[in-house]
């Protein structure tokens, strides 16, 4: 299993970035790109360079507006989303990271199946422009914590099992406020893992996210410091002891001291 935060550490330099993951214990990280892009290509090569070296998985996280099924192909949100996630995928080849993490969108009116059609469709468009590109990463499909919305555990397994490149991203603390809170025993957990298991690829890790969660209504409302709300690792790491499969998970705590807490639960014998 590797953990690590969902932010590069720092900023500066991927040097100085993989020296405070490895200090801190981490072997994973997600590049934040969801506010927009602060990384050039020079910097991202050279990050993934510095991350092999200290074998640390890099994925990436695409802008929030990068999602596809868009009720018309054209116009500034389209090109901006479609940019948006080419260049994500640029980055990741250009530092080695997987997958690129985006958001399923939204129903915009439609119904949920016509939705989730014009998804695959547009992702099958998107692909055909990153392969010209030699920019054809993997991606990662993320669960979302609102219930009347695009990306429910069923919507991002289907578009999943549609699209070979694409693989779902359990979001835990979105799932936990989505059920009203319940995700506190190993089996639902397993239960969601053996439905990612069975779209995965062989060989392809778990991907996941985690953190403490405030709901209402079955919907998220903010990430928490670990301990604050009722969300715990030890129900996902006996799920995950389940599986003959790697994992990687990241925190999207809002403070390494949750980072941390997570990592001391998912990761009990790690040195340092």
């Amino acid at each position: 299993m590797r953990l690590g935060p969902g932010r590069l550490p720092s900023r500066e330099s991927p040097e100085a970035a993989v020296e405070i993951l490895l200090a801190k214990g981490y072997r994973a990280c997600e590049i934040d790109f969801e506010g927009g892009f602060w990384m050039d290509y020079p910097f991202a090569a050279r990050l993934g360079e510095v991350a092999r070296e200290a074998d640390i998985a890099l994925s990436v996280h695409a802008p929030l507006f990068g999602f596809m099924g868009h009720l018309e192909t054209s116009g500034r949100k389209w090109m901006s989303a479609v940019g948006a996630l080419d260049r994500s995928a640029g980055i990741a080849a250009a530092c080695g990271a997987a997958p690129v993490v985006f958001h399923p969108g939204f129903l915009l009116g439609r119904t949920r199946e016509d939705a989730l059609d014009s998804v695959v469709e547009q992702l099958g468009a998107l692909r055909a422009r990153l392969e010209e590109k030699n920019r054809a990463v993997p991606f990662g499909i993320e669960v979302m914590g609102r219930v009347r919305d695009l990306g429910s555990l069923d919507d991002v397994l289907t578009i999943a099992a549609r699209v070979s490149w694409v693989s779902p991203v359990l979001d835990f603390a979105h799932m936990h406020a989505t059920s009203d809170g319940a995700y506190l025993e190993a089996n639902l957990f397993a239960e969601a893992l053996a439905r990612a298991d069975a779209v995965l690829e062989p060989g392809t890790p778990f991907h996941i996210h985690f953190s403490d969660i405030a709901y209402a209504n079955r919907n998220e409302t903010k990430h928490l410091p670990y301990g604050d709300g009722t969300l715990r690792a030890e129900p996902l790491r006996d799920a995950l002891a389940r599986f003959d499969r790697p994992a990687t998970v990241i925190s999207e705590s809002p403070d390494e001291e949750s980072t941390q807490a997570i990592l001391a639960v998912l990761n009990p014998g790690r040195p340092g």
